[in-house]
């Protein structure tokens, strides 16, 4: 019996250490394409790990869609990747988004949700959002 659940451990560690090693494996694929200007190669390493909710995945799919690096410029499909990035701490997706919210791309303008995400990313060590936050925002 304890040779069996001795079994059973290292097979579940080899496997679950194999995913990780191929989700960052992806990850570096995206990131070397990325470099060499592939964004479609980009899009398609990160966009599965986006999806299973690796969050700098969904940051950098985020930054894709909100420059149109490789895809259409598309602020609502940046904002939900920002968004889910930002729900998992992300200072930099938490910053974006509260650009998107200030600037009103992609969503209804709104000063008082931007200004909640900039205080959270500011809260997280963000040195862009600083300024937002200490000033206020002013129209």
């Amino acid at each position: 019996m304890k040779q069996t659940l001795a079994m059973i451990s290292i097979i579940a560690a080899l496997i679950f250490g194999s995913i990780g090693a191929l989700l960052a494996a992806d990850f570096d694929a995206g990131r070397a394409a990325l470099q060499k200007g592939d964004y479609a190669a980009a899009l398609r390493e990160w966009t599965p790990l986006a999806e299973r909710g690796d969050a700098v995945a969904q940051f950098n799919l985020a930054l894709m869609y909100d420059n149109g690096q490789g895809v259409r410029q598309d602020y609502q499909k940046a904002l939900k990747w920002y968004a889910l990035a930002a729900e998992q701490g992300d200072a930099e997706a938490q910053f974006n988004l509260g650009l998107m919210y200030y600037r009103g791309q992609g969503v209804r303008q709104d000063d008082k949700t931007a200004l909640r995400w900039f205080r959270l990313a500011a809260e997280q060590g963000s040195t862009c959002s600083g300024g937002y936050v200490l000033w206020g925002i002013r129209r």
